[in-house]
C-alpha cells in the first residue's frame, strides 16, 4: 500500500489551457498526473473535467515551450519529457487559414495545423480540385510583399474582405470521408475542352468537396484584369537580390503549420513551387491550368521573370483574348452542355495517352540516330572584337555539335566539337528583324564557354533550337519529345509574327481596352496608350481563334520558353569566396550567377550529383558532383533548409512516372528533403 506522502511524490500538478470555441476565454485546468501517465490518459482526464458533451477527436495537446504537438497518445509524459513547468494547450488540430491563390483570390478553409505541410497541402488541393499537389506549397510572404499596398491602405482593406471565398465547412478533418472509396481514377472530373468548365455530372473531384458549381468556376476562370493603379501598388522585384527575397518564406514541408509559427486565420500564399508540371491535362485540370496561368501572368506583369518587349506584347495579346473569352456570356453558359459518362471519359483519355499523339513514319529505322547538318553562322565573344559571324558547316549528332570549314570536309577532323550536355540554351530572337539566334553557355572547368549560333529562317531555327534544348538535358533527337518541341517553338514564333495593322487601326476606336492592364508598369510607361493598344491588337490577330483552355496552355508554354523560366533565386556565399553570389535552382541544375551583372558563372547538373547534405551547426549546404567537383555554400536570404528542400524536391519529382497511380511515396519525399536535422 502506498502512503499519501508516496503518492504526493510520484504525482504532480499539470496546468493545461483549453482552447474551446464555446468558451469565450481560454480556461486553465489543473490535473494531477504522474510521469507514467500516457498522453491519451491526460486528454481523457481533461475531457472529463471540462464536461461538455461533444466530439473531441480533433483536439490534441500542443506544448508551447517546445513548439511541438504531443500526437503520440501512447507515449507517457516521461517519454515526452513533460514536467510540471510545461505549458500545454488543448486545442483543435484543424483551424481556419486564409490562402491567397495564384489568381489573387483568397480562400478561407479549415486546414490541419498538426499535419506536416506536405500532407496539409495535399488536403488543400483535394478541396480545391487541383491535381498533383506535390508541385505546390505554402509561402509566408515577406514584409515587402504587402509593403506597397500599405501606403494606400485606406481603400485597400474592403476589397480584400469582399474577395474572400469562404469554404469554412470544408471537411479536411482526418478520418473517413463521407463516402469512403468513391474516388477512383474514373471519377476524375471531366471538363469541357473549349470553356474549361467541369461537367456537372463530375462537378467535384471528391464526393465531400465543399466546392459548388459557382465556387468551382471561380477557381477555374481567370479574374478580370487589375487596374494599372493596382498593378503599380503591387510589389515588384527590381533586382536578383529582390527576387531572392521572394523565395525566403517557403514553409518547411516536413513540419506542421503550428511548429512554424503560423497563426489561426493568418494569410499565406498557395503557389506552384516546383516548375515541373506533370501530366497537365485540359480534360481534368481546369482549376490547375487556370491557377498556373494566373501565376505565370503575375510573374510577367510584376517582372518576376524577364522577357523582351516583343514577348511582352504576345503575353498581353493572350491575356486580352483570355479575359474576353472569360467574360463572354456564351462561354459561361454551360446549361446546354451534354453530360459525359465518367467511365467513357476516362477510357477516351487513356486511349489518347496510350496513342501518345500521331507520330509520322513511326517504324522507319529505329537503329538510325537522327542528325542535323546545315550551314550556320558562328560567333565567339572576345574582348575588343566586333560581333562578326562566320559561316561553317555544322553537324548535330547525339548531344554534340561539330563544325567544319565546309561541307566537303565533314568526314575529316572538325574545327571544334561542342558537347551540349548540361549547357544553358538561351533564345536570341527578334522575329520582326528576322534574327534567329541561339546562345549556348557550355560548362567548362573555369566557368562558362559562350557560343552564338545564327540560323537563316524560322524552320531551321526551330529544328536546331529543339535539338539543343534536348541535348542540354542529355536527350537526343530520337527522343519522342523532339517533334513536339519543334512545333512548340514554331507556333511561338508565329505568334510573334506581326500582321499588317490596317484592320487594327480601323477597329481601334470601337475596342474597349485598357492596354496598361496587360503589360508591366515599366512597359506601359514607354508607350502611349493608343500605340500600346494597337500593338496588342496586332499581336491578338494571331491568337484570336484560340479556344479558352488552349490560349491558357499557350500562355503557359510561352512562359516556359523564357530563358529564366523555372529559376528560383537565393543569395548565397560560396565557401572560399569573399563576395556574395546568386544561386539559381532549377528542375535539373544549379547555376551560380554574378550578383552585379546577372551573368551565369557555372552550372552544375543534378544528373552529375553524387550526394548532398547540410552541416546544421554552421548551416552550410555541401554538394559533391562527378569528377571530384564539390561545392559548399551558406544561404544568406533564407534558411539553408529551404534550399536543401528545393534540391531534394526536384529530385523527388523526377522519379514520377506515367504508370504509377496518383499516390505518392511521402516517405521518399521526406527522406530526400528532410536532411539530418
Amino acid at each position: 500500500m502506498l502512503s499519501s506522502s508516496d503518492f504526493a511524490s510520484a504525482s504532480w500538478e499539470l496546468v493545461v489551457h483549453v482552447d474551446h470555441p464555446d468558451v469565450e476565454e481560454r480556461r486553465d485546468i489543473t490535473l494531477r498526473v504522474s510521469g507514467d501517465l500516457h498522453v491519451g490518459g491526460v486528454m481523457l482526464k481533461l475531457v472529463e473535467q471540462i464536461n461538455i458533451p461533444q466530439d473531441w477527436s480533433d483536439f490534441a495537446l500542443w506544448w508551447e515551450q517546445k513548439h511541438c504537438w504531443l500526437l503520440k497518445t501512447h507515449w507517457t509524459l516521461d517519454k515526452y519529457g513533460v514536467q510540471a513547468d510545461a505549458k500545454l494547450l488543448f486545442t483543435p488540430q484543424h483551424k481556419m487559414l486564409r490562402l491567397r491563390l495564384p489568381n489573387v483570390k483568397t480562400v478561407r478553409l479549415r486546414v490541419s495545423f498538426s499535419a506536416v505541410v506536405f500532407r496539409a497541402v495535399s488536403d488543400i488541393c483535394k478541396t480545391l480540385n487541383i491535381r498533383r499537389s506535390e508541385e505546390l506549397s505554402l509561402l509566408k510572404p515577406s514584409g515587402d510583399y504587402f509593403k506597397k499596398k500599405k501606403k494606400k491602405d485606406k481603400n485597400n482593406k474592403e476589397p480584400i474582405i469582399e474577395d474572400i471565398l469562404n469554404l469554412e465547412c470544408s471537411p479536411t478533418i482526418a478520418g473517413p470521408p463521407v463516402s469512403p472509396g468513391l474516388y477512383s481514377k474514373t471519377m476524375t472530373p471531366t471538363y469541357d475542352p473549349i470553356s474549361g468548365t467541369p461537367a456537372s455530372s463530375t462537378m467535384t473531384w471528391f464526393s465531400d468537396s465543399p466546392l459548388t458549381e459557382q465556387n468551382c468556376s471561380v477557381l477555374a476562370f481567370s479574374q478580370p484584369p487589375q487596374s494599372p493603379e493596382a498593378l503599380t501598388d503591387m510589389y515588384q522585384p527590381r533586382s536578383l537580390v529582390d527576387k531572392a527575397k521572394l523565395n525566403a518564406g517557403w514553409l518547411d514541408s516536413s513540419r506542421s503549420l503550428m511548429e512554424q509559427g503560423i497563426q489561426e486565420d493568418e494569410q499565406v500564399l498557395l503557389r506552384f513551387k516546383y516548375y515541373t508540371f506533370f501530366d497537365l491535362n485540359p480534360k481534368y485540370d481546369a482549376v490547375r491550368i487556370n491557377q498556373l496561368y494566373e501565376q505565370a501572368r503575375w510573374a510577367i506583369l510584376l517582372e518576376e521573370i524577364d522577357c523582351t518587349e516583343e514577348e511582352m506584347l504576345i503575353f498581353a495579346a493572350l491575356q486580352y483574348h483570355i479575359s474576353k473569352l472569360s467574360l463572354s456570356a456564351e462561354i459561361q453558359d454551360f446549361t446546354n452542355e451534354s453530360e459525359v459518362d465518367e467511365v467513357e471519359a476516362a477510357l477516351s483519355n487513356l486511349e489518347v495517352t496510350l496513342e501518345g499523339g500521331k507520330v509520322d513514319n513511326t517504324l522507319e529505322d529505329i537503329t538510325d540516330i537522327p542528325k542535323l547538318a546545315d550551314n550556320l553562322r558562328l560567333f565567339r565573344p572576345k574582348k575588343l572584337i566586333l560581333k562578326t559571324f562566320k559561316q561553317y558547316w555544322f553537324v548535330f549528332k547525339d548531344t554534340s555539335i561539330a563544325y567544319f570549314k565546309n561541307k566537303e570536309l565533314e568526314q575529316g577532323e572538325p574545327v571544334e566539337k561542342l558537347n551540349l550536355r548540361g549547357c544553358e540554351v538561351v533564345p536570341d530572337v527578334n522575329v520582326a528583324g528576322r534574327k534567329f539566334g541561339i546562345k549556348l553557355l557550355i560548362p567548362v572547368a573555369d566557368g562558362m564557354n559562350e557560343v552564338y549560333l545564327r540560323c537563316d529562317h524560322e524552320n531551321q531555327y526551330a529544328r536546331w533550337m529543339a535539338a539543343c534544348i534536348l541535348a542540354s538535358k542529355g536527350k537526343t533527337m530520337a527522343d519522342s519529345s523532339y517533334q513536339p518541341e519543334v512545333l512548340n517553338i514554331l507556333s511561338f514564333l508565329r505568334m510573334k509574327n506581326r500582321n499588317s495593322a490596317s484592320q487594327v487601326a480601323t477597329s481601334l476606336e470601337n475596342i474597349d481596352m485598357n492596354p496598361e492592364c496587360f503589360v508591366s508598369p515599366r512597359c506601359a510607361k514607354k508607350h502611349k496608350s493608343k500605340q500600346l493598344a494597337a500593338r496588342i491588337l496586332e499581336a491578338h490577330q494571331n491568337v484570336a481563334q484560340m479556344p479558352l483552355v488552349e490560349a491558357k496552355l499557350r500562355f503557359i508554354q510561352a512562359w516556359q520558353s523564357l530563358p529564366e523560366f523555372g529559376l528560383t533565386y537565393y543569395l548565397v556565399r560560396f565557401k572560399g569566396s569573399k563576395k556574395d553570389d546568386i544561386l539559381g535552382v532549377s528542375y535539373n541544375r544549379l547555376i551560380r550567377i554574378d550578383v552585379a551583372t546577372g551573368i551565369p558563372i557555372t552550372t552544375w547538373r543534378f544528373t552529375n550529383m553524387k550526394q548532398w547534405n547540410v552541416n546544421w551547426e554552421i548551416r552550410q549546404v555541401a554538394i559533391e558532383f562527378d569528377q571530384n567537383v564539390s561545392i559548399a555554400f551558406t544561404c544568406l536570404s533564407a534558411d539553408c533548409k529551404v534550399v536543401h528542400e528545393y534540391i531534394g524536391g526536384y529530385i523527388f519529382l523526377s522519379t514520377r512516372s506515367k504508370d504509377q497511380n496518383e499516390t505518392l511515396d511521402e516517405d521518399l519525399f521526406h527522406k530526400l528533403t528532410g536532411g539530418q536535422d
